[in-house]
């Protein structure tokens, strides 16, 4: 137990030596960054992020999460862009170059070369003296109390600080560009955000004989028929040029049944929902499947209409499950 609450202490006094750090960060920032916000939301190309080591992995985060926020940017490895890799740098673009010291010979290599193409550069350093700093436009000094390792040698408090600073331009960046929870979607397809966002009931709907569909004057005994081989639990039934005139459900066979009538004298309006809820087809999948939800009635399928109000489909609960919604 004795141990078990050493190693707590040991673990919560990192977190207390990098919140020290960011706490120290947010301190000492200067004007300077403002303008570096500013540099990368009127840059006419991409933010080009780079580093070595620690910081080349940490450049790579921060080159990703602007992608997806709406500054497009790319990772270019400092090493690797001494043999080739530096031709993805145009002029119209920024080069945001990440290192502690400052002092390492590849990025500051790559920098003489970046100059000379004609890109701007930000420089996020904790030595606003060393020579990556003096080949850049904008410095952002990162000047940390300590690292969180105990030989104060591991980078630790310095790549969170780091991290939290990418965070906190790209979120800048956003709010400057105006970046909607659309925007956002359109950038993230295949995550549950953009799916809830992009995805219309036409894209998750059943159709043709997924969607049966019974005529008023039609037998109960063909309606039930048409929705075991619909396999949805329920039925659309039609009135003139296809116009949805109600709604039956196994949930409405089961009450007919539970009454004691004699079940296959019954006509279909006897037992049909005749103002049924519905959705449209160009309505969002999401919004769906939030009506689905706040229905008291036992029920997990809905008639889909066009807006000329014809059947068109059915969607049952599970489709918009198994879209991912």
């Amino acid at each position: 137990m004795a141990r078990a609450n050493g190693i707590l202490r040991e673990l919560k006094n990192v977190f207390e030596i990098e919140i020290e750090a960011l706490q120290s960060v947010m301190k000492n920032m200067s004007p300077s960054f403002a303008r570096a916000v500013q540099l990368v939301a009127e840059c006419k190309g991409r933010v080009v992020v780079t580093g070595i080591g620690k910081s080349g992995i940490i450049a790579n985060k921060i080159a990703a999460t602007f992608t997806s926020t709406g500054t497009p940017a790319v990772y270019l490895h400092a090493g690797e862009a001494l043999h080739g890799d530096i031709g993805i740098v145009s002029p119209e673009d920024v080069v945001m170059a990440i290192g502690k010291s400052g002092e390492n010979a590849e990025l500051y290599n790559l920098l003489h070369f970046v100059r000379k193409i004609g890109a701007r550069i930000i420089a996020i350093t904790a030595r606003p003296q060393s020579r990556m700093a003096q080949a850049a436009d904008i410095v952002l000094e990162l000047t940390i109390p300590r690292e969180a390792c105990p030989l104060n040698l591991a980078p630790t408090s310095s790549t969170t600080a780091t991290l939290v600073l990418g965070d906190a331009i790209a979120v800048a960046l956003m709010k400057l560009k105006k970046v909607s929870t659309a925007e956002f979607a359109r950038r993230h397809p295949g995550g549950q955000l953009g799916r809830r966002l992009l995805l219309e009931v036409r894209d998750v709907m059943r159709t043709g004989e997924r969607n049966p569909v019974v005529k008023l004057n039609d037998t109960v005994r063909h309606m039930l028929v048409l929705i075991t081989e619909g396999q949805a639990g329920a039925i659309s039934v039609i009135g003139k040029e296809k116009k949805l005139a109600g709604f039956v459900s196994d949930y409405d066979v089961r009450k007919a049944l539970e009454r004691g009538d004699a079940f296959f004298d019954l006509k279909i309006q006897d037992m049909m929902n005749p103002n049924p809820m519905f959705v449209y087809e160009d309505q969002m999948a999401a919004e769906a499947l939030d009506l689905l939800r706040s229905r008291r009635k036992p029920s997990a399928v809905l008639p889909v209409l066009d807006r000329t109000q014809k059947v068109v489909g059915m969607l049952h609960i599970m489709d918009l499950v198994s879209a991912g919604i």
